[in-house]
């Protein structure tokens, strides 16, 4: 197992600067943001598709520091009701999905999306509730008729390619937990599996370490953001909140640096769940801690992590 960064937390530098400042901290994987609401300031995605000579000297910047890129994520809408919103994403997917074959990147991370409520209606419908009756009308519409569709062709295109794609689950997407993201893996093929990310399940009271064993082989990248999940505001309101991220005294849930949600131990039973259903990968730290600096942030999250995953093979089980 190996730990990795999603690099767009270092826009403000080159990829050679990034590259640097990352494998002198010991990280030995980057995963790298190709447009949407993945900003992209590392990789160009219509060059690197165009020129060869420029792939081979990004893979030789990474070889000469023993690094590898262990993801591509183009997170955005494809299920949009918007045309133009839905085809830009699905462009990016796409195109992204061929650099990742041509670089040789076993994963493309992504969003699942989500529809509108209808036909002709012009706003995404988050549905978290069975009643009244016509949420379960918007979820048959959202399911049957536009994401199924969707996901069995998009990840029947990146088997094509020799790619996997990560979904991310995420609050206000239809796949948002680990139900829904079997769901969807279940009609459009093992392609198709999880970017997991704990912090979006525990805001919500999901045990991760439950929700690797439940997902399993389906794991195909692991991101590393923790969680605070505020008793006081969520015994007033509950874990759904609306109010902006900054808003941090008020909110129920702010994501943070992993160890300042949960503590190691957490981490040591999460990565220990990860080995036990068999993903030996990256674990990608994901900073997004608005009380933190971003050094410290990574710094912070690296060293726990450092003490939490297991990089060795198990040797034999000689009390046994």
């Amino acid at each position: 197992m190996q730990i990795g960064v999603l690099t767009v937390l270092f826009k403000h530098l080159s990829f050679t600067e990034m590259l640097d400042k990352v494998s002198g901290m010991g990280i030995k994987a980057v995963e790298l943001g190709t447009g949407a609401f993945a900003p992209n300031p590392h990789i160009d995605l219509e060059r690197m598709l165009e020129k060869k000579a420029d792939r081979e000297a990004y893979q030789k910047e990474l070889q000469d520091r023993g690094m590898i890129i262990s993801a591509l994520s183009c997170h955005a809408n494809p299920l949009h009701p918007d045309p133009q919103v839905a085809k830009m994403a699905d462009d990016i997917f796409c195109k992204t999905v061929q650099l990742a074959m041509l670089m040789e990147i076993p994963v493309v991370n992504t969003f699942s999306g989500l529809p509108a409520g209808c036909t002709g209606d012009r706003s995404p419908n988050w549905v978290t509730c069975p009643w009244p009756p016509h949420f379960l009308e918007i979820l048959k519409y959202q399911w049957e008729d536009v994401a199924i569709p969707y996901w069995k062709q998009a990840a029947a295109y990146a088997e094509d390619h020799g790619v996997k794609i990560g979904i991310e689950i995420h609050p206000g997407m239809l796949i948002y937990n680990v139900e829904t993201m079997l769901r969807m893996r279940d009609a459009a093929g093992p392609a198709l599996g999880a970017n997991l990310d704990p912090s979006h399940l525990m805001w919500n009271g999901v045990d991760p370490v439950a929700a690797v064993r439940a997902l399993a082989d389906a794991i195909h990248h692991v991101h590393a953001k923790d969680c605070y999940v505020d008793s006081l505001n969520i015994a007033v309101n509950g874990c759904n909140d609306h109010k902006p991220y900054d808003q941090i005294a008020n909110r129920s849930w702010t994501f943070r640096t992993i160890g300042y949600g949960h503590d190691t131990k957490l981490w040591k039973d999460f990565v220990s769940a990860l080995r036990l259903v068999g993903y030996d990968y990256v674990i990608s730290i994901e900073h997004e801690d608005a009380l933190m600096s971003i050094d410290e942030g990574l710094s912070k999250a690296l060293s726990l992590l450092k003490e939490a995953v297991i990089t060795e093979l198990p040797g034999e089980m000689y009390w046994a």
